[in-house]
């Protein structure tokens, strides 16, 4: 796990954020048939340098919310503030300098470059929207020091992405998300798509960008594992709301909410002995759907701890511990 950054203050702070998608119906007449809440009341702050891991099942909304958190999704409610810049009232002025100083690695390195583009102009776009760099030498020479510090050279300039592997094409996303120099990215599980053998070098590369660069990042993953290693703190979603944030430590060790512990006793143990003495949780039935989502809270229909009242009453999200935060009224 990252040691814990040096400053605490707020760069990030999302508050009661929802992203509700309409479906409509109709080719003349367009109506609305009902309503896809993916993202539903999230509220959290991240802190200036560190690391935050938002994990969950498929379809949970992670990916949904970190769009909505940069602003490629109108929030539907709810306020985000990215270094002082309320994302959701921003004017042409501050959404350039949000575009500038919030970034985004995509999930999928075969799909987010340009095929028509070589390696200079993937990276040097950036540069040019945002007017860095007086000259064409200039940028260029920024390119090649963009595609260094990801452990490319300048060799791959005028290649193009189908010319590249995918932990390759990853660090070209990389590079041109850092171009515009940037305070926070959102990283939408960049490893996901890669070979086991390549995972571990993009995300030690991440390390050390953030060490080196003071970066602020929320990292979007599956992989349980890696986020306990890469995450300051962990937020746990579940079906468009927030289950559960912790310190990454002790969330592993002493998860409070139900859903909490069934996803995270799911991780594979590396010694057999206490795989073998580890309580596997597993839950009854299947997730609900975004589009009639469960009254109360939201999870009540697959907990084993569910009372009466869990099915009625929305459960509130308050602070459980000092630095914890849960959703459950039995916890």
């Amino acid at each position: 796990m990252n040691p814990e950054p040096k400053v605490k203050q707020a760069l990030v702070s999302v508050k009661n954020l929802k992203k509700h998608f309409p479906i409509r119906r109709g080719i003349i007449f367009e109506r609305t048939v009902g309503v896809v809440e993916a993202v539903n009341d999230l509220t959290f702050e991240i802190r200036q340098g560190e690391t935050l891991g938002m994990v969950g099942e498929s379809g949970c909304g992670k990916t949904t919310a970190g769009r909505t958190i940069l602003g490629l999704y109108p929030p539907t409610d709810g306020s985000i503030h990215i270094a002082q810049i309320d994302v959701a009232n921003a004017k042409a002025d501050d959404l350039r300098l949000l575009r500038r100083k919030a970034q985004m690695i995509f999930q999928d390195p075969f799909a987010s470059l340009n095929p028509r583009w070589t390696v200079s102009a993937i990276v040097g776009e950036p540069l040019r929207v945002h007017k860095i760099g007086s000259t064409s030498k200039e940028r260029t020479d920024r390119v090649r020091a963009m595609l260094e510090m990801v452990g490319l050279s300048a060799r791959h300039l005028n290649r193009f992405p189908h010319e590249f592997s995918g932990g390759q094409r990853q660090r070209i996303g990389i590079a041109r998300a850092l171009a515009s120099n940037p305070d926070f990215i959102v990283c939408d599980e960049p490893i996901a798509a890669l070979d086991v053998s390549i995972q571990a070098q993009v995300v030690n590369l991440l390390e050390d960008l953030q060490a080196q660069l003071e970066l602020t990042y929320l990292f979007i993953a599956h992989d349980l594992s890696m986020v306990r290693h890469i995450c300051n703190r962990v937020a746990v979603m579940y079906l468009g709301s927030l289950a559960e944030l912790a310190e990454s430590n002790a969330l592993y060790e002493e998860p409070l909410h139900p859903y909490s512990q069934a996803l995270l006793s799911a991780v594979p143990v590396p010694n057999p002995r206490a795989a073998r003495q580890q309580k596997r949780i597993v839950l009854q039935g299947d997730v609900p759907s975004a589009l009639s989502p469960p009254s109360g809270c939201r999870f009540h229909t697959r907990c084993p701890i569910a009372q009466p009242h869990c099915s009625e009453v929305v459960p509130e999200w308050r602070g459980a511990q000092p630095g914890r935060w849960v959703a459950c009224h039995e916890v």
